[in-house]
């Protein structure tokens, strides 16, 4: 499967000028399975929602069904959603036959103060597509190895961010990390530009199951960049080498406040 990293700028809030935007980049990369965005790519990261998020039967996510049909691909990035008074960081796949598939971020950004307007999701989303299945990811949520551990049930995981400059390196590290320690693909997309408030150089990649790059976008500009997921070798690699099978079984309900170290 052929995968298409975006690593876009974004104009604040202005959903419409994103989709033009975007429709530019997917026009420059044809060919792919999967094509993937930033974290709320259609607004930037609005951490106050109102006013700004966009409803459920969005012209964004309208255009993302329109694309995956025309390019027989499927689209995936999140976008700021209001649903019945409540605001979500819905990360959307979508794929070409029109179906949209959709994780509500969990881990909200305290820091920034995203926790104080949206409501976090609590199902984990696994989607397969072309002999893949994909964990659904968005940014804060890499910091948090036990949401993302592997049970067996995915192959990738994609994560999409707005992950400022200043903390890029700890980006870097632990998304090489999640794909070691999973025995998967990760593919990572992260923006470039600024918005009121931060400054992002983004930091976009594929890595291999080996904790191998094999595709990235160049730090602090606007760059796509395409890699190869191969299941057969994917499959190989786990049956020569099943560490996860040695994994340990604390569920994400474990009370661990009685464990001795």
């Amino acid at each position: 499967m052929k995968v298409i990293i975006l690593q876009a700028d974004i104009c604040w809030a202005d959903p419409e000028a994103n989709r033009l935007h975007l429709d530019g980049m997917l026009d420059a990369q044809p060919g792919a399975d999967l094509y993937v965005f930033p974290e709320m790519f259609s607004t930037g990261f609005c951490t106050q929602p109102e006013g700004v998020a966009e409803p459920v039967d969005s012209d964004t996510l309208r255009w993302m069904k329109r694309k995956a049909e025309e390019k027989d691909c499927a689209l995936a990035g999140s976008i700021a959603v209001e649903e019945e008074g409540k605001y979500y960081n819905r990360f959307y796949f979508v794929t070409p036959d029109g179906k949209a598939r959709w994780y509500n971020k969990k881990h909200l950004f305290t820091y920034g103060g995203e926790d104080k307007h949206y409501t976090p999701g609590n199902e984990r989303v696994v989607v397969p597509f072309r002999g893949v299945r994909f964990l659904l990811e968005v940014c804060y949520d890499l910091r948090f190895p036990v949401w993302s551990r592997n049970r067996g049930d995915y192959d990738a995981i994609l994560y999409v961010a707005s992950w400022p400059t200043p903390r890029v390196e700890a980006w870097k590290a632990l998304l090489r990390a999640r794909a070691i320690e999973n025995q998967c693909y990760v593919v990572a997309v992260n923006r470039v530009g600024k918005d009121p408030y931060c400054e992002y150089c983004g930091g976009s990649a594929v890595i291999s199951p080996y904790g191998h790059t094999l595709a990235a976008c160049a730090d602090g500009q606007e760059e796509c960049a395409g890699a190869l997921i191969d299941m057969g070798e994917l499959e190989a690699f786990r049956k020569k080498f099943p560490v996860l099978d040695d994994a340990d079984e604390f569920s994400l309900t474990t009370d661990y406040t009685d464990l001795e170290y």
